[in-house]
């Protein structure tokens, strides 16, 4: 008896998560994605090329994870805290930019398309700017999980051996780590669901 109630949990348990993994990507897929083109593809591994991107940007600290008000911030931005009182769609990921430090990122959404070819309206909020992500190529690891800077350094620990076999080298610019990271989910998505990565710019 003790045995079957353990298999019907377990398979309840599985429908369930595979009943969220569901919802979860179709959720994903709602919204507007920066767009980017594989060029090396390894497992969790890959190198992308992005085109220029443009970003409504705050500064904020990773372990935050916009609980500082950040989040908000750029959320106010979007909801119509713009010079145009213009309300604008919610895209994926949500990129970090270390700066030399590591003692803040930079939190960054990215501008759908229609408005980054057109004009980006002008912040009215405190604290928010608006700014060029430079296209290039860039070396990416994907984990799960709750990004964390103690998570994020180690995907970046990984990327950097797996680039170390590739002979890629990191452009580590003189103004920044050249190291971002990107997070895709909304907070309450579960943990193992969660698709976060850790991008370094190539030379």
């Amino acid at each position: 008896m003790k045995y079957s109630r353990m298999i019907y949990l377990s398979a309840a348990g599985l429908l369930i998560f595979t009943a969220l993994a569901a919802w979860n990507t179709m959720a994903r897929g709602a919204y507007e994605s920066a767009e980017y083109k594989v060029v090396e593809k390894d497992g969790k591994f890959e190198v992308r090329e992005y085109t220029d991107l443009m970003l409504v940007a705050t500064r904020t600290k990773l372990d935050a994870q916009g609980r500082d008000g950040s989040f908000m911030k750029l959320f106010r931005y979007i909801s119509g805290a713009n010079a145009s009182d213009k309300k604008i769609a919610m895209t994926t990921p949500v990129f970090m930019e270390n700066d030399k430090s590591e003692s803040a990122v930079q939190m960054g959404f990215v501008m759908p398309k229609e408005i980054a070819d057109s004009e980006v309206p002008a912040p009215t909020g405190p604290g928010v700017e608006v700014r060029k992500r430079v296209g290039g190529r860039f070396a990416v690891v994907r984990f799960s999980g709750q990004m964390s800077a103690k998570a994020a350094k180690e995907a970046e620990t990984k990327l950097r051996s797996w680039m170390e076999s590739k002979g890629l080298v990191a452009d580590d610019a003189q103004d920044s780590s050249g190291v971002e990271t990107a997070g895709y989910d909304p907070p309450f998505t579960p943990s193992p669901l969660r698709r976060n990565e850790v991008l370094i710019r190539l030379k």
